[in-house]
């Protein structure tokens, strides 16, 4: 199954060059851990999913990339190509010299349906070219003018011409110290669209990957580049195939094989009216979990404790909540790794923040000319916070 990448704005295009050059360097990889066949077929099977031959000398990357601003696009492009070992398709790329700043109203009310046919033409175009189009992935700011807003608009497109393909939407949570003063309104907006367009999000919190960038790979001054490479390594490693001897490739039909819907018990289903009390203090209880392990000892790993009841939900059963992917193919440089995407309550408490301080100034109308000169009215803000509300009283009562 193939998946076009849709790279939206600086941080979308940016992610998404780091993410195919995270994956064409494991493709490259020799990997003693695996059989030479194992490994051909795992070669195979993801340059189905990430790139297409084309009659080129090197693999072309299924990506469509956006921006308003043609700077970072003309770099990423040229990058890729001197890289030798992979490129974008030169015709795969939207731009336009007209930023349309932090201003999320101005690049989903103005550019986004200016230039609809355009982008929509070059996705239908990289669709068309898979034998197999499994879905599609967008990378995107939560918090930027052209990431958010114009990528609120291209999911929204998406879901209307592909109605029955899975959109998995990938979306950097800005630092919480602040990016833009609007920051927080940007990220209300995007994340209420997103909510109704697409069918899963992937999050990747700035502070997070910060952190890990300090204290475990002792980076004294930590670049964009380096936060954005351990983005990627962490995407490839989910992403990329897993094969064993016994079972072979393994792909699941969205994307991931996980359960992403927060969803009510059935009706008539027995629910206990309040959780397990043995829970430590700021558990977070979980909707689904899927671990995935590659490279050496992979095998010998306990994960019984991933299949704790007290882990989920009461109304699921753990064994239907948690998966495990294995295969002695390491990944990239690593000897071996492992991966946790996981369908939690682990973002209640940002999510609360960042809608806290979006109504905050909303109660006092900060701000809220830049949205309403583009067509975004008031009302727009109030069914946004209406829906992120739900969101968190959903999570919450997990």
């Amino acid at each position: 199954m193939s998946i076009v990448t849709v790279q939206l704005g600086q941080c979308g295009n940016q992610i998404g060059h780091e993410v195919f050059n995270a994956i064409c360097s494991d493709v490259r990889g020799t990997h003693g851990l695996c059989s030479k066949k194992e490994n051909e077929s795992y070669r195979d099977a993801c340059k189905e999913r990430f790139f297409s031959e084309e009659e080129s000398e090197v693999p072309v990357a299924r990506a469509v990339l956006v921006d308003m601003e043609p700077k970072v696009i003309s770099q990423t492009l040229s990058i890729a190509a001197r890289s030798g070992y992979w490129k974008y398709d030169d015709r795969s790329h939207f731009c336009q010299k007209q930023g349309s700043g932090n201003n999320w109203a101005n690049g989903y009310s103005v550019h986004g349906p200016r230039h609809k046919e355009i982008i929509m033409n070059l996705v239908q175009k990289e669709a068309e070219k898979c034998d197999r189009l499994g879905g599609f992935f967008t990378i995107m700011s939560m918090a930027g003018g052209t990431g958010s807003g114009l990528g609120a608009f291209v999911t929204q497109c998406l879901r209307d011409t592909f109605p029955t393909s899975f959109i998995l939407n990938h979306v950097i949570w800005p630092y919480g110290t602040g990016e833009v003063i609007v920051q927080n309104y940007n990220s209300v907006l995007t994340l209420s669209h997103l909510y109704q367009s697409s069918d899963a999000l992937l999050v990747h919190e700035n502070d997070v990957i910060h952190k890990i960038c300090a204290q475990l790979m002792n980076i004294k001054q930590i670049s964009f580049r380096d936060v954005n490479q351990v983005i990627a390594h962490q995407l490839g490693s989910v992403f990329q195939p897993t094969y064993t001897a016994e079972s072979g490739l393994h792909y699941s039909r969205n994307l991931l094989g996980i359960d992403w819907q927060v969803r009510p018990p059935c009706l008539g289903s027995s629910v206990p009216s309040s959780h397990s009390t043995n829970k430590p203090p700021h558990f977070n209880t979980s909707v689904a979990n899927l671990v995935i392990l590659r490279g050496k000892d992979m095998h010998s790993v306990d994960l019984g404790s991933f299949r704790d009841p007290s882990l989920y939900t009461s109304w699921l059963n753990p064994q239907d909540a948690f998966n495990v992917w294995k295969t002695p193919r390491a990944f990239n440089k690593y000897e071996k790794s492992a991966s946790l995407v996981s369908n939690s309550q682990f973002l209640l408490k940002p999510l609360d923040n960042v809608v806290r301080k979006a109504w905050n100034m909303f109660a006092s109308k900060a701000y809220i000319h830049q949205y309403t000169k583009f067509g975004i009215e008031e009302e727009d803000f109030l069914d946004s916070f209406t829906a992120l509300e739900q969101v968190i009283s959903s999570y919450t009562i997990l």
